[in-house]
């Protein structure tokens, strides 16, 4: 895999490559099918989990070396998106069909405020995460590349833990507006201090938080951004946009997964360095045009690498046409076979 690590380096390090990467995932196992659920929420041993993450990176390494594509194979370390909510003390549902999510915990100012700061070593769910990454290593051995677990960005994880209507209500009342940024703040050290301690113990871990994809672990993190999507520019740039420029700067650089309706946010997006990546997922019901608004905002040779998943041949080539010149991507396939594979990139690579 050395090759195509090379050359997603130089795609990721704005390099001038001939064409986009095209990368493939065969369907692989949830942490919601796993008989114990998800492994951050358990507490059944950490070790029932080694097979189903070592067992999802084989089949990946089995479909990229079938296919020859861009693929550089990931164990990915997967949970729900309670994972920072649960650690301020949210409770934690389980459905049985669905990932596990965080109810909220506070709904007042005073209520949030008092809420401390957690400690990664002493919350389960999150220590979990460092139990399961030290034996799929091992499992492995140190030459395999690991994926993280769920990302939010501090807003997001602040959006879980106050009730949303109390939450919003309060960021437009002068006297409850501080006590929202004090909380979004507390969320953001969290996450900040549980990425660079993952990263200080697992240098070949990547960052990207969705799709599946491969990243350089020297690149900065890949959080989820979905609030943006409920409120205005000018709520955005106040409330959110501060932390995605400090959590650039802490780390050298960020990624970012979108999959709410923040097209309006896409201008904001520009003014955050060293933006490296962005997934978009666009709302249901938008077609092949759900890309157009970021891709024809953000396109270009300066702007971040689109990796796009879940998606068509037939939307690939929609992309590719109306991107500006120099635009670069990563398009990921999820498919049911090699044969399926197979024809796929036969089709992506006839594109270019």
């Amino acid at each position: 895999m050395t090759k195509n690590e090379t050359f997603l380096r130089r795609l990721y390090g704005a390099d001038t490559v001939s064409r986009p990467a095209f990368t493939s995932v065969p369907a692989l196992k949830g942490v919601i099918d796993h008989p114990d659920g998800d492994y951050s929420v358990s507490r059944a041993p950490i070790e029932r989990w080694v097979r189903w993450a070592v067992e999802n990176y084989r089949a990946r390494a089995r479909c990229a070396e079938a296919l020859g594509d861009d693929t550089v194979p990931v164990a990915r370390l997967s949970t729900g998106t309670h994972l920072y909510a649960a650690a301020f003390g949210c409770e934690v549902v389980t459905p049985e069909d669905s990932n596990p999510f965080a109810l909220p915990l506070v709904r007042t100012a005073e209520e949030a405020d008092r809420l401390e700061e957690p400690d990664i070593w002493t919350s389960p769910g999150l220590y979990r995460v460092f139990e399961l990454a030290r034996l799929v290593r091992r499992e492995l051995g140190d030459e395999a590349w690991l994926g993280p677990c769920d990302m939010q960005t501090g807003f997001d994880i602040a959006a879980q833990v106050w009730n949303k209507t109390d939450l919003f209500i309060a960021m437009t009342d002068p006297r409850q507006k501080p006590a929202v940024h004090r909380l979004a703040a507390k969320c953001a050290r969290l996450l900040e201090t549980f990425l660079a301690a993952l990263r200080a113990e697992f240098p070949r871990m990547s960052l990207c938080g969705c799709p599946t994809v491969w990243s350089p672990p020297e690149l900065g993190p890949w959080p989820s951004n979905d609030e943006c999507g409920a409120v205005g520019v000018g709520m955005f740039e106040e409330f959110m946009l501060p932390e995605l420029i400090a959590l650039s700067e802490r780390f050298g650089s960020i990624g970012m997964h979108c999959c709410a309706a923040a097209d309006h946010q896409f201008e904001s997006f520009k003014k955050i360095p060293h933006f490296y990546a962005f997934n978009r997922v666009p709302p249901l019901g938008s077609g092949e045009t759900g890309f157009d608004s970021a891709v024809l905002t953000l396109g270009g040779p300066t702007g971040p690498v689109f990796v796009l998943g879940w998606i068509s041949v037939d939307v690939v080539e929609h992309v590719l046409r109306i991107a500006p010149e120099g635009t670069r991507f990563i398009f990921q396939q999820v498919v049911a076979d090699v044969d399926e594979g197979k024809r796929n990139l036969d089709r992506m690579c006839a594109l270019v």
